[in-house]
This record gives C-alpha cells, sequence and structure tokens, in this order.
C-alpha cells in the first residue's frame, strides 16, 4: 500500500456528494487539497481550501490549479470528479442541459488534465483519476447525452494510459453504478428522490478511489466498475 501523507491533490466537483467524500478520505490520509467547484466551499478540512471554479471555463481551471500548486508547491493526484446528469428521451432534453452536460463532464475534465498534467508530470508517483460512470461503459435508455459524456470521459483516461504509463503517471477510470447524490435531482433533470434507495453512497465510491491511489506503484488499476446489489447485470 502507497502512502498519501504529504502529497498534494486537486479535486473538481468537490463541494459535495463524490467529490466531498473523496475530500474527506484524502485529507484524513494526510493529503493536501484543493477543493474546486462551483460554490468554493472548503468543507472544514485541514490542510485544504476551497476554490470558485466552474469546470467548463478553462482560465477558471488555469487559475484554480495554478492556486493549488501555488499553495501546496507541487500536485500529485488529480481526481476529475465534477458532473452533471439529466434523463429522459433524448427528443426531450433540453439544449441547454445537453451543453451542460458535454461541457462539465466531458470538456471539463479535458480542461482539468490539460492544466495539471505538467505539475504531475513532475511528481514521482502521480495520478490521474477519472469519476466516469457506468453509463460510460454501455449506452443506457433515456440517457444517451449523459452516456456520450461519460463514454468520452472513459476513453480519454484509457488513452492517456497508453501515453503517460512510461513518464510515470498512472490513470485510472472509476466507474460506479447509481450513487445516492442530489446531482441529478433538480428540477428539470427527470429524477426524483424516490430514484435513490438502494444506491450506492458517496462514501462507498471514495472508498474505491482511495484502493486505487494506495496501491503499490509497481502496478496501476485501468478501470473499477461497480453496481449496487439493486441494480441489473446489464452485461
Amino acid at each position: 500500500m502507497t502512502d498519501l501523507e504529504g502529497k498534494a491533490a486537486f479535486i473538481t466537483g468537490a463541494s459535495r456528494g463524490i467529490g466531498a467524500a473523496v475530500a474527506r478520505s484524502l485529507s484524513a490520509a494526510g493529503v493536501s487539497v484543493g477543493l474546486a467547484s462551483r460554490s468554493g466551499d472548503d468543507l472544514g478540512l485541514e490542510r485544504s481550501f476551497g476554490l470558485a471554479c466552474d469546470v467548463s471555463d478553462p482560465e477558471e481551471v488555469d487559475a484554480s490549479v495554478a492556486a493549488t500548486v501555488d499553495r501546496f508547491g507541487c500536485l500529485d493526484i488529480l481526481v476529475a470528479n465534477a458532473g452533471v446528469g439529466a434523463y429522459g428521451p433524448f427528443l426531450d432534453l433540453s439544449r441547454e442541459h445537453l451543453e451542460e452536460m458535454i461541457d462539465v463532464n466531458l470538456k471539463g475534465t479535458l480542461y482539468a488534465v490539460r492544466t495539471a498534467l505538467p505539475h504531475l508530470l513532475h511528481s514521482p508517483e502521480a495520478d490521474i483519476v477519472t469519476l466516469a460512470s457506468e453509463a460510460g461503459r454501455r449506452g443506457l435508455p433515456y440517457e444517451a447525452v449523459y452516456c456520450a459524456s461519460k463514454f468520452g470521459q472513459v476513453g480519454f483516461t484509457r488513452a492517456l494510459d497508453h501515453e503517460l504509463r512510461e513518464q510515470g503517471v498512472r490513470c485510472t477510470n472509476v466507474c460506479p453504478g447509481g450513487v445516492a447524490t442530489d446531482f441529478a435531482l433538480d428540477e428539470g433533470r427527470g429524477r426524483t428522490p424516490d430514484a435513490l434507495p438502494g444506491m450506492m453512497s458517496a462514501e462507498d465510491v471514495a472508498e474505491v478511489v482511495m484502493f486505487v491511489l494506495t496501491r503499490p506503484r509497481n502496478h496501476r488499476i485501468l478501470e473499477t466498475a461497480f453496481r449496487p446489489m439493486t441494480e441489473t447485470s446489464w452485461g
């Protein structure tokens, strides 16, 4: 197991849900964390600070990563977690939600990696973790654009593994099934709170992220896929 004490991380979508759970786990392991989110919440964690950042804006991502490196002097871990969802028949999906999912889920991941990577390449033990989804591994009904954004994340991170392995940067897709967070429950997104029972918790996903990050450096985990027991096995 790799000790994470003293490392520095940058997390997108860090103010709630999976991002906040990962941030708490990393902080408890002695990692200093830049917490990027639209709200800029610092979660009250030690060795961490909040950064107001819309990941769909590359200039805001640049500034947030720079502030993290300036504060901690290095960057060892990137967790690209920021995400949004909207569900229902494709023709019923608003253009606003369509563009938002591509801008936040896919472009936001690209921007975060592009900005963080020059710093990660200076770390002797660097990791990129993309919070993708089972929806990035197979097409699902009423999730066409969400799947498109998540397939993009998965493909991007798989390609980075080929590109960055020899430079010592590990790249992993973490692909959970249903997680009981509120990111997809806003008005007009097609889900209501009655969809949450039986799903996994954000802390369940954070445990998987921590498992990935603490593996010995002589190997890497390319992808983890896991689902709640209540969720159908599609293949």
